[in-house]
């Protein structure tokens, strides 16, 4: 009998099934700039009209360990999400507006429901992004992943007026940052989380500790991270000045990297907003509050500064989003870039 692909664990049929599965989800997303549809070896897509300058910007991020909790528990859906919402927030922090968006899904062993639920995710993210879903790659590759276990990575392509470009570099003390509050964990830290939640306090899945607010360990975990497209286009009548995405590096690493001149750094005022319920859960085991605030975001999935005298207009613009008021730049003088007040 003849040797297969198959036999050595790669299923061709299960793949165009999936092709088949994908492209009305694809459908979905598509924006007026997108040339053709899934199927091609390339996407292609029109630079949008009426930008002097036009560049396009580009990110690429994956899920990470939360992709284990997905696994362990059976839930795929909002993965993809999270997927989407990793490159598109890193993305939209330049001032660019999201374009398209590609993903690569790999396995062990291509199971064709599974699959189809993570990127029915992927289109969920791409239509709160306002993205088109152009493409991507499914790939099994049996002996390099467990049989049910998957990875996936995404690549997002965004396009900016080069006048418009972010940050300015007119960044001043006394200029006010603005976060938008986090759902919770988002993509990041979850090798801490795991970690301290089921080896640590012991918690199960579908256990519902009192800190969490009546959602399962599995809620918190899972909680897809939010995607801050909409909130940015509300912006765009605004002269706000820079923005940070708060992904890895917490609190503590990321609102620095719009700090251009060392000479200012950011001054956060932790009574202004509220740190979710799964970090105080994870704090109880004894977790500094130091390495809390350079792994998790602590509440706040993005910050954004403004001028002084337009803070109570861009709050009132991202009210949807639960804007509020953070911090402020001040003089560094000494000390780290990034700081809580009062210390």
């Amino acid at each position: 009998m003849a040797i297969t692909y198959k036999d050595a664990g790669v299923d061709i049929d299960a793949g165009n099934r999936l092709v088949d599965r994908i492209r009305p989800l694809a459908r979905s997303t598509m924006r007026p700039e997108v040339l053709g549809g899934i199927g091609g070896f390339a996407a292609l897509c029109r630079i949008p009209t009426g930008l002097a300058e036009p560049i396009l910007v580009s990110g690429t991020d994956g899920v990470g360990t939360k992709l284990k909790t997905a696994l362990a528990t059976g839930r795929h859906d909002t993965v993809g999400i999270d997927l989407v919402a990793m490159c598109v927030n890193d993305v939209l922090v330049t001032g660019a507006e999201p374009l398209f968006f590609l993903d690569y899904f790999a396995a062990g062993a291509l199971d064709v429901d599974v699959a189809a639920t993570v990127i029915a995710g992927i289109a969920e993210g791409c239509r709160q992004a306002g993205c088109a879903l152009v493409g991507g790659e499914t790939a099994e590759l049996p002996g390099l992943f467990a049989a049910h276990d998957y990875d996936l990575a995404g690549f997002c392509v965004g396009v900016v007026d080069r006048a418009a470009i972010r940050p300015r570099t007119d960044l001043v003390a006394g200029d006010v940052v603005i976060g938008l509050p986090s759902s919770g964990l988002h993509s990041n830290g979850h090798s801490l989380a795991r970690k301290v939640v089921l080896d640590v306090l012991g918690l199960p899945f579908d256990a519902r500790p009192d800190l969490l607010a009546g959602a399962s360990v599995a809620d918190a975990l899972l909680a897809p991270t939010i995607i801050y497209a909409a909130a940015f286009r509300a912006l765009r009548q605004l002269p706000w000045k820079a923005a940070a995405h708060i992904t890895g590096g917490g609190l503590v690493e990321n609102p620095p990297r719009f700090l251009a001149d060392e000479t200012l750094a950011v001054e956060l005022d932790p009574d202004r907003w509220e740190v979710p319920g799964v970090i105080r859960l994870i704090a109880t085991a004894g977790v500094a509050d130091e390495e809390l605030r350079r792994t998790f975001n602590m509440g706040l999935g993005m910050v954004i500064v403004v001028p002084a005298d337009d803070a109570s207009a861009t709050v009132t613009a991202l009210a949807p989003w639960s804007a509020r008021p953070v911090g402020r730049l001040v003089p560094r003088a000494g000390g780290a870039p990034s700081r809580y007040s009062g210390e």
